[in-house]
């Protein structure tokens, strides 16, 4: 049997010719959560499925607003829609194989290790600092990865948008000061380099640069 026989055909002519079959199959059998569709979510989400993701776990509660389109991965013709609703139907015309699950719901504790704990790597997407230490009190400590954002506000100096590593599965991204508001809005440049950092991590993970999964 060919080597490429067990793959998606997405997986095949798309994949395949960029990382190898093996690699395809890496790719094609982990499960990624993403914590958030607004501007990081929505974006890692379309990053990590053009790249061979093919399983991915979707929450958030809320819906298009006209105001997210300044930055987040959605067309007018969203507005009104819930977010996970319009990022699973741009994840499966990238790639009609995905396997997209899409919840419409509020996150705490227990939603979240309900929806993620099965997941190999999951990436942190929310606005609210409390939120984020929720979720990263939640998963991490269950041995979960976690790649979570933090200062991505305002635009101008994006080589300061970093990644570290603060301890065996939890990595962050952004320079660490620039948190969103009034004075320093999120705009588009500097939350697609995040959401672009964040996803380049996970195929890190995956594809085994940081050991893989």
């Amino acid at each position: 049997m060919d080597a490429c026989d067990s793959l998606s055909p997405f997986s095949r002519s798309v994949i395949v010719p960029h990382v190898g079959a093996a690699a395809a199959r890496k790719l094609a059998r982990v499960k990624i959560g993403i914590a958030g569709a607004g501007g990081l979510g929505s974006n890692a989400a379309l990053l990590l499925v053009r790249s061979g993701i093919m399983n991915v776990v979707i929450a958030d509660p809320d819906v298009v607003a006209p105001s997210n389109l300044n930055r987040q991965a959605f067309m007018p013709d969203d507005v009104g829609t819930f977010k996970v609703t319009a990022v699973r139907k741009r994840l499966q015309a990238i790639n009609p194989d995905a396997v997209i699950q899409a919840h419409p719901v509020q996150l705490d504790a227990g939603t979240v290790m309900r929806l993620f704990h099965t997941c190999d790597a999951v990436i942190e997407a929310f606005d609210d600092p409390a939120a984020k230490g929720m979720l990263v009190q939640t998963l991490v400590p269950a041995g979960v990865t976690v790649v979570a954002a933090s200062g991505i506000g305002g635009w101008g100096d994006s080589d300061a948008i970093c990644t570290r590593q603060l301890g065996d599965n939890l990595i962050v991204v952004g320079d660490a000061v620039s948190a969103c508001t009034a004075d320093c809005p999120p705009m588009a440049p500097r939350v697609m380099v995040t959401a672009a950092k964040q996803a380049d991590v996970v195929l890190a993970q995956v594809l085994g640069e940081r050991g893989g999964f």
